[in-house]
């Protein structure tokens, strides 16, 4: 049995904003080399509690338009995801359709801000 290692980095500031973002996992091209990220998300299923955890940290160099950005693209591959773990394609779509819905509208917004 294989046994992989993700390991995120989170650099803070004085007043504990996080300023910084690496990560690294084994078993992959990148390997050791500390890959750069301005966020994540990170959720996990507890099957006992029948409850999901997650964390979000963004650093605080995040822009609105990146958060935007990041959000419908994790919204299109959960569709995907959703999809290839069900077999129910019907209901991965709808997630993807309101991902793209969610981007009009954060475009929109980001239009009438400018």
């Amino acid at each position: 049995m294989q046994k992989h290692t993700i390991q995120l980095n989170v650099t803070l500031d004085p007043t504990k904003m996080p300023e910084h973002i690496d990560w690294t996992a084994s078993g992959t091209e990148a390997g050791d080399t500390p890959q750069q990220a301005k966020a994540f998300m990170l959720s996990l299923w507890d099957g006992e509690e029948k409850t999901a955890m997650r964390m979000d940290i963004w650093t605080k160099r995040m822009l609105v338009d990146e958060m935007n950005d990041f959000f419908v693209q994790t919204l299109l591959t959960m569709g995907d995801t959703y999809a290839r773990a069900t077999k129910d394609s019907e209901l991965g779509n709808e997630i993807k359709e309101f991902a793209k819905a969610f981007k009009k509208k954060a475009d929109d917004k980001m239009i009438t801000k400018n």
